[in-house]
């Protein structure tokens, strides 16, 4: 049964599988994640990246697992004025995070490679994104 949700799509991203086909993965800000193998439906998600989205989905169990296929991605906001909007919450959400670093992190943070670095300070920085959102929504 399709059902549909406005999501904040956090980020895009193909997976190439073992048959060789490619699996792109639409995860959301809440952590939601939806699949799709059609290019069409994923250059959608990847045109909302970052942006809110109406997403259409439905679900199937497959050896006890519960797969969320994508049907549709449809961006919400438009101009460049909300893409604006969009990347200005981005930026204030890394420079508190980065601003955050050493208290989310400990002394390690001039230790750890960039990559861990950033695994370490990407959750934080969704969390005051999202928070910034909630509050610039009416």
């Amino acid at each position: 049964m399709a059902q549909e949700a406005v999501v904040d799509v956090a980020e895009v991203k193909g997976f190439r599988t073992r048959s060789g086909n490619t699996r792109y993965v639409l995860r959301d800000a809440d952590g939601g994640e939806y699949s799709t193998f059609r290019e069409q439906i994923a250059r959608s998600a990847l045109a909302a990246e970052g942006r809110r989205a109406r997403i259409r989905f439905h679900e199937t169990e497959r050896n006890g697992f519960t797969n969320v296929y994508l049907d549709s991605v449809e961006a919400l906001e438009t101009g460049e004025e909300a893409g604006s909007a969009g990347r200005e919450v981005e930026e204030a959400a890394w420079r508190t995070a980065i601003d955050a670093a050493r208290y989310l992190v400990g002394e390690e943070e001039a230790e750890l490679p960039p990559g861990e670095l950033f695994r370490k300070l990407q959750p934080f920085k969704e969390l005051v994104a999202e928070d910034i959102r909630s509050d610039e929504e009416p």
